[in-house]
Formats: C-alpha cells, sequence, structure tokens
C-alpha cells in the first residue's frame, strides 16, 4: 500500500446528528479537546473566553445556546484525521443539515438518555438512511435521570430498524452515574467528577468482584450493572463491522459529554471502525477515493465568516486525489479554470492554510461568488456530482429595507444568503419587489440579526400575500412562457433566475396543476 493510500484511510469524516438539547455542541467541544484541538471546554452555558473553542460561532449562537449553521473542524486523534461537521439540531435549519450529510462517510447519533428518539433524530436519521451513511450511537446525559439503557435500545431497534451492538454499559444512572464497562477492553472504566473541564481518562478497574468497587458504586448500580452485561451477552448481538457499514447495525456508547466521560471510548471506537473515505457515485462514473486526480464538491457557502473582511468561503468536500496549495481546478458547471492559491482547513471559525489535503478533507475555498452549492471541481475532466436538492420554503415574508438608497445592498446581502442555502430569495416579476422563504420560521430571526450585524442594513420583514412558492418545469419551453405570462401577479424568479410561481393556499396550487398538466410544479430542484 502506497503512502497516497495510507493516508487517505487515515481519514474519518463524520457529521453529529442530533434534536435539539440532546448534547451535540458539548460533545462536539470535547471531541476536540480530546484530539488537542483545544484546551479548555466551556459548557453551554459559558461565557467569555470560555465560549471561544466552541464550534457555534455567530452572535446568534452565542446568544441563544443553539447551532443555526453547520461548521467544520479538524483534529487529529489515535493516528486518524477527523474532519468533524457540526449541524444545527433545530428543525429549523434543518437542509443546512441535508447538505452537509451529503459530504459525510458516517454520522454520530447523539440521543438524550431520558427522552429517546425524538422528532429531529428521527428525521436526520432517515436522511442518514437514504444516503446509506453508517451511524454510530452516543446516549448521553447519563449523569441526570434517564431511562432503562435496555428500554433504549430496544427504542433505537423498534424506531430505526438497527441492531445495536454496546461497546460499553453504564454503571448507574443519575446521581448514581459511576461510570462505564469497556467491552472491548473488558474493564470498568469510573468517572472522576473532579475533571470535568479536562481529559476525562477516568479510573480503570480490571476485576469487578474488587471489594474497593463499594466505596465508588453504589451496591444497586453493581447489582445493576452485572445483571446488564449478562443480558447483553445472551440477548444482543456482537458487533459486525460489514452489517455496521451496510446500516443495519449501530455501535452503541454511553456517557455524559457534559463531564467528558464516554467520549474516548467513542473516538477509540471510530478510529477502528468508523469508515475511511468512500468512494462517490457522479451522474458520469464512481469515483474512488484513491485516485490521482483530484475531484471535489461544493456542500455548503458561508458569507462573513470574518466580518471584517466580507468573506465567502465554499466548503468543498474532497472526493479523491491529493490537493496542494496553489492547483488550478476546473469549475465543470462554469467551465472556467480557477487557482486554489488560498485554500483553508477549519477549527470553528479560526482557519489556517491548507497546503495539503487528500480526499475525505474539507477544505474552504474563499472567494466572491465563483462557486456555488453543488458545484464540482476537477482537475479538467467533465463531471458532475449528483445534485443536492434546494427544497421548497414553507414560509414566506416579504423584506424591504426602510432606507431606499441601500435597496441595491439589500438585493446583495439576500443573494449572499440565498448561495449560502440558509433562505431562498424570489424577485416578484410586477413589482420586483423582495420575498423571503425559509424552511422554519426562527430562520427569519436568524436573517434579521445577520443583515443587521452583518451588513448594517435597515430593514423590515412583512406579513405576504402568498403562502408557498413552486418552482415550474415542462418539457416544451414556450408552454412555461405561456404560463408566466398568464400568471404575471404569481411570477418570480429565484436568484439563479429558475422561474418560481407563488401560490396564496394550497387549494390555489391544487387548482392551478389541474388547469395546467402540462406544467410539472416541483418542491424541490438540484442545485
Amino acid at each position: 500500500m502506497s503512502e497516497f493510500e495510507e493516508r487517505i484511510l487515515k481519514r474519518r469524516t463524520f457529521a453529529i446528528i442530533s434534536h435539539p438539547d440532546a448534547g451535540k455542541t458539548t460533545l462536539t467541544e470535547k471531541l476536540l479537546l480530546a484530539g488537542g484541538a483545544i484546551h479548555l471546554a466551556g459548557d453551554v452555558k459559558a461565557r467569555g473566553e470560555k465560549r471561544r473553542a466552541r464550534s457555534d460561532w455567530m452572535k446568534i449562537e452565542k446568544e441563544r445556546g443553539i447551532s443555526v449553521t453547520a461548521s467544520a473542524m479538524c483534529f487529529e486523534y489515535g493516528g486518524c484525521i477527523f474532519n468533524l461537521l457540526d449541524t444545527p439540531g433545530h428543525e429549523d435549519f434543518s437542509e443546512d443539515t441535508y447538505r452537509t450529510l451529503s459530504a459525510v462517510d458516517a454520522a454520530v447519533m447523539v440521543i438524550d438518555a431520558a427522552r429517546g428518539i425524538e422528532t429531529q433524530t428521527l428525521k436526520l436519521f432517515e436522511v442518514c438512511r437514504l444516503r446509506d451513511i453508517p451511524i454510530i450511537t452516543y446516549i448521553n446525559k447519563m449523569d441526570r435521570e434517564s431511562r432503562d439503557p435496555l428500554e433504549i435500545l430496544d427504542e433505537i431497534s423498534q424506531k430505526l430498524a438497527l441492531d445495536t451492538a454496546p461497546f460499553s454499559w453504564p454503571v448507574g444512572k443519575g446521581s448514581e452515574f459511576a461510570g462505564v464497562y469497556d467491552f472491548y477492553n473488558k474493564k470498568l472504566i469510573l468517572l472522576d467528577k473532579t475533571q470535568r473541564h479536562v481529559q476525562n481518562q477516568g479510573v480503570a478497574v480490571k476485576d469487578l468482584s474488587d471489594p474497593a468497587l463499594t466505596s465508588r458504586i453504589s451496591a444497586r448500580a453493581l447489582g445493576e450493572l452485572t445483571e446488564g452485561l449478562e443480558t447483553v451477552e445472551v440477548l444482543l448481538p456482537t458487533f459486525d463491522r460489514d452489517e455496521f457499514l451496510s446500516g443495519s447495525q449501530t455501535p452503541v456508547f454511553f456517557g455524559s459529554a457534559l463531564w467528558n466521560f464516554g467520549v474516548e471510548e467513542l473516538l477509540n471506537g471510530m478510529v477502528r471502525h468508523a469508515p475511511p473515505p468512500r468512494a462517490y457515485a457522479t451522474e458520469v462514473r464512481v469515483i474512488e477515493p484513491i485516485e490521482k486526480n483530484v475531484t471535489g464538491f461544493v456542500f455548503k457557502i458561508q458569507a462573513n465568516m470574518d466580518a471584517k473582511h466580507r468573506d465567502r468561503v465554499a466548503f468543498v468536500r474532497l472526493m479523491s486525489g491529493e490537493f496542494t496549495r496553489g492547483m488550478k481546478l476546473k469549475n465543470v458547471r462554469s467551465g472556467k479554470m480557477l487557482t486554489v492559491s488560498s485554500p483553508l482547513l477549519f477549527m470553528a471559525q479560526s482557519r489556517e492554510t491548507a497546503d495539503i489535503a487528500v480526499a475525505g478533507d474539507i477544505i474552504g475555498i474563499p472567494g466572491h461568488g465563483v462557486l456555488r452549492v453543488g458545484d464540482t471541481l476537477t482537475e479538467g475532466e467533465e463531471l458532475k456530482a449528483r445534485g443536492i436538492p434546494m427544497f421548497a420554503p414553507e414560509h414566506l415574508q416579504t423584506i424591504r429595507s426602510t432606507d431606499p438608497l441601500k435597496a441595491k445592498h439589500l438585493y446583495e446581502a439576500l443573494r449572499q444568503f440565498a448561495e449560502e442555502g440558509m433562505i431562498r430569495m424570489f424577485r416578484t416579476y410586477i413589482s420586483g419587489s423582495y420575498i423571503v422563504g425559509v424552511t422554519g420560521p426562527l430562520q427569519f430571526d436568524v436573517l434579521s440579526d445577520r443583515i443587521k450585524n452583518e451588513y448594517n442594513l435597515p430593514t423590515k420583514l412583512e406579513t405576504c400575500n402568498f403562502s408557498g412558492a413552486r418552482w415550474i418545469e415542462t418539457e416544451t419551453p414556450t408552454e412555461v412562457e405561456k404560463f408566466l405570462e398568464k400568471y404575471k401577479s404569481s411570477r418570480a424568479e429565484d436568484h439563479l433566475e429558475n422561474p418560481v410561481f407563488l401560490y396564496k393556499s394550497p387549494w390555489d396550487l391544487d387548482r392551478t396543476a389541474r388547469d395546467h398538466p402540462e406544467i410539472t410544479f416541483k418542491t424541490h430542484i438540484a442545485i
């Protein structure tokens, strides 16, 4: 095996998915701490200097304690290079998560030990299943009152149709939570609650019959542990990596991200079993990661990560090859060659120049509108990665600048947010006014906050006459023109100049669709 192939096999590119408040961002901090990427982890309510290390870097994220945009982080652990993509947990920002999941090889599913499988967890799991993404489960918050571990595993099996293979088992729960039993190393690891903000290695105990355990563990917790281990051995399947990679089995780890416990076992499991970069199917052929030529695709655009420079960074997942700084890559969509002179590696909002990167890595390419989400980059070959969907919005509002002299600035800001995928921007045909579409209403708050803080624009969001939007398409272009001419008052176009039909109610949409069977009203398009 060549050195190039070995480097690719050491990559672990994964996302963290969960329902809001399951502890996803706290777990992210502790993973970075274990990888040496940060030296102090601040908890969810930390302020000031402690918050700098967190993956949530936007002002609104820091104020509300929620993730509203995906962020990329790179760290090293156990001889592997980890590319971690932290995704928003709130359903209002689910589209950003869907795009991010197109760029990973595995996902860590964080589950609250008291709540089990929740709505957003289920939705994100289904997206992973559609993309054949293997799932690793981390059952969090064992230090709080929680459900029986077997009950949680049974719920995973029933709701997600996943076999569960525990890699660790909790010792007690809530106030009696004392640690976990590590099945792989056959040892008990006891929680040290004095080590909350550093790497919590725990205290290893090889012999469960050691009398000294009674001073650290309650008799009830020790009895439940013995019973649980026997049950796991008899009833639950052993880990099968092939079944895990096929998506039919999930390895399960228990712990407390807040106390930085069970995180090291999770990382060790990922070093041993998580998949290296996988092959990617394009519209032309399948790309293998060990191919020498560089290929990649843009899965995210983020504007103003550095507010001082008004930058726009394209997040690119490398599908194959070894990228070097200064390379010329072809944007297949535009046909133009791009010299990548300042590629970036990420640690949340922090960044450093990437001199070399290989398949599986996430690099950032700064630019000014040259790249879009869904673009494919190659060394010249005409390839196109399978399209990343752009979904129709579920909520619409009209937006205007309260300063008429800044109308052009508003257009530019909205266009950049639309290219990020944060919003849909529609410009109406008759009045030329701007309508903003979002997946969830919380995105309107984020939009207002970002326009104010990043562009200093005075704007106002108002109730819209329309309730939804659909892209329109037909096999005959003249039919589209006829339709648009007939429905001028409902006619608009998005930031890519695609024709859009705005409707006032579902009944209005149904009636129009019946009257025009030659027109396809699309809920999503590939970008």
